[in-house]
């Protein structure tokens, strides 16, 4: 998934308004936490906290809060402030089942439109999974497992579509720290590199079949009754690297 850093301030984001200076560095940086799983769902966002360990202001800390409200990471309740969004049952069926429809199609488009550049584009992300992987960074693997799939949104060349992608995308992470049964990782290399394969020979109804056995398998792999486990403070989630 492109990161917040890559669109210029100033521009829109293709899920909500960019906020300028230190709020889109706050942003950012509460984004890729949650994405990498630092942040687990339900963790609250307490402004003076995020402020303290970011030493900005809770006007500045409060804006880059509400942009991330905008695509649906981060829930603002009334009286009670800002929380990591924690979807439900419902939502997780429903955001693996959206992403059964619109992902095959958009994987055989991206098959069809596909270059030598997409091809090294692509492998160079795979690597970085596997490095991720390797080191045991988890949580750098399964963002980079889910922006796997929104680079091929890119490629596909449809600007709605990679929308929806990159907005399901993220919605997945968090059901995925939530749901997740597998401890391994939530995209497996074989599925991963049997696109590559189909991608590199132009083969776009092949792209889709694996595309959408991928995601079906992805659905199965949630367990929907399991609880989370005890996450880090805050300050610890923030601070850390992997």
């Amino acid at each position: 998934m492109t990161d917040l850093m890559d669109t210029p301030a100033g521009h829109q984001h293709p899920l909500f308004p960019l906020p300028p200076g230190r709020t889109l560095d706050i942003c950012t940086e509460l984004h890729s936490a949650i994405l990498e799983h630092r942040l687990a769902p339900g963790t609250k966002l307490s402004e003076d906290e995020v402020g303290e360990i970011y030493g900005a202001s809770r006007t500045v800390v409060r804006a880059a809060l509400q942009a991330l409200a905008h695509s649906g990471m981060v829930a603002i309740e009334k009286n009670r402030g800002a929380f990591v969004a924690k979807p439900t049952v419902r939502e997780a069926h429903e955001v693996f089942q959206a992403r059964a429809l619109i992902e095959p199609a958009v994987a055989r488009m991206a098959a069809e439109a596909m270059t030598i550049e997409h091809l090294a584009q692509l492998k160079a992300h795979l690597d970085a999974e596997h490095a991720a992987l390797h080191d045991g960074d988890m949580g750098k693997a399964l963002a980079l497992s889910g922006n796997f799939h929104t680079v091929i949104a890119e490629i596909a060349d449809q600007q709605v579509l990679t929308q929806m992608v990159r907005s399901l995308i993220s919605r997945s992470s968090l059901i995925i720290a939530l749901y997740w049964k597998r401890a391994d990782t939530a995209c497996e290399s074989h599925s991963h590199h049997a696109l590559l394969k189909a991608f590199e020979e132009r083969n776009g109804r092949a792209a889709e079949d694996l595309q959408k056995s991928h995601i079906i398998d992805l659905h199965s792999g949630l367990n929907l009754k399991q609880q989370p486990e005890a996450t880090p403070s805050l300050a610890e989630a923030l601070t850390r690297r992997g």
